[in-house]
């Protein structure tokens, strides 16, 4: 086998590979992204895993109408509805969970520093997961994304066509 022969049988091996685990990190962020926030959402309206008024920084409580807990009912709606858009609309979804978990981040920086600063890093993780994911499924819905087409070293001259006969 020629050298340029072997180095295009890896490459395309090494392409293979990076293809497939990038499908399978996309189906386990979607996935993720689709349970995270759909959980988190329900427990907005019922507060069994934790009580989620108390982490709104005051400002925030401060601008909203209505009570703590009532926004945190809208809060659940949006949580919901943004796991939905990853389920339908991966394209729209990501960004949007990512844009929903910055906003958490910066909530949870600015109530009663530093008493949350451990769940913001939490938080800043998945909001990294979901720029990833974002960036994932732009390339899948996108149509095919290809690389640039490598020069061969040994390649040959086209063959003159008909027009360049005369």
């Amino acid at each position: 086998m020629e050298a340029s022969t072997v180095d295009a049988t890896v490459d395309a091996t090494v392409d293979t590979r990076m293809a497939r685990a990038a499908m399978q990190v996309y189906w386990l962020l979607r996935a993720g992204l689709i349970a995270v926030p759909l959980l988190a959402g329900i427990d907005k309206f019922f507060n069994w895993t934790v009580n989620w008024p108390d982490y709104l920084a005051g400002w925030i409580n401060d601008i909203v109408p209505g009570t703590a807990q009532d926004f945190m009912y809208f809060v659940g709606g949006v949580e919901i509805a943004a796991a939905l858009v990853v389920l339908v609309a991966p394209t729209i979804g990501g960004p949007l969970v990512a844009a929903w978990l910055a906003g958490i981040t910066i909530n949870l920086l600015t109530a009663d520093p530093p008493e949350y600063y451990d769940i913001a890093l939490r938080d800043f993780g998945l909001f990294l997961a979901a720029v990833t994911f974002s960036r994932l499924a732009w390339a899948h819905h996108g149509g095919r994304v290809r690389a640039p087409a490598r020069r061969r070293a040994t390649a040959k001259p086209a063959a003159a066509g008909p027009q360049d006969r005369a």
